[in-house]
């Protein structure tokens, strides 16, 4: 849990950089606020998920490429964590110290969007105490003898952990007080989107049963939608 624990600390360093770089200051309540949350509701997060999967728990602490990991999986996963995760809020900070290209959101609003931004990571954490197999990778976990997971969650959506990313992303942004960079937050939302038609290609391909799974559950992201 130690290598867990650093990676949530690592993580929410990266984002304050990022956002208080950008900003030019480190005078940002809402932002201290924002970093709170994230570590909080990771660290519960990653104990519940711990009792359950520690072994994808561990894997998913450590880097965000393997051996097995398909070329162009590796690309849209560094575009999408470049994008969602420095690039965001990068825009955040800008908009808010210095652009002002929309106007900002009112505080019942930016409230909503930190419900939003927490909402958006229980999701995440939900997806990862259901599949022992949501690695950080496509690839086919042979060590963990891999099967296709249709209980809970995945019952009524294939990729609820994607689903928790752009709810991230926006409410982050909303709760910052930038409507640009919730705007912006499409651009990761289109490379998931991508992800996805290659995450689910090689799986109908190597994973025995996805073919049939995707028959009983048809939507992607949002129940009866897409």
């Amino acid at each position: 849990m130690f290598r867990v624990f650093a990676r949530i600390i690592a993580d929410a360093l990266v984002i304050a950089t990022t956002l208080f770089v950008a900003a030019g200051t480190l005078a940002w309540q809402r932002a201290w606020i924002l970093l709170a949350v994230l570590v909080v509701v990771r660290a519960l997060s990653a104990i519940a998920i711990f009792r359950v999967n520690p072994a994808l728990l561990a894997e998913r602490a450590t880097v965000l490429i393997h051996r097995d990991q398909p070329w162009i999986d590796k690309l849209v996963l560094f575009a999408f964590m470049g994008t969602a995760f420095v690039a965001v809020p990068v825009i955040d900070s800008l908009d808010v110290f210095g652009w002002h290209v929309l106007p900002i959101p009112s505080v019942p609003v930016a409230s909503i969007g930190l419900l939003l931004f927490t909402f958006g990571w229980i999701l995440i954490a939900i997806a990862l105490r259901t599949n022992a197999f949501a690695a950080t990778v496509v690839r086919l976990q042979h060590e963990r003898q891999h099967t296709v997971v249709d209980s809970g969650i995945y019952g009524f959506i294939r990729h609820p952990m994607y689903a928790g990313n752009p709810l991230v992303n926006v409410g982050l942004s909303v709760w910052l007080g930038s409507y640009a960079a919730a705007l912006f937050a499409v651009v990761p939302l289109a490379l998931l989107i991508v992800r996805i038609g290659l995450e689910e290609r090689f799986l109908r391909r190597e994973l025995p049963g996805y073919h049939e799974y995707t028959t009983r559950v048809p939507y992607r992201l949002i129940p009866r939608l897409w």
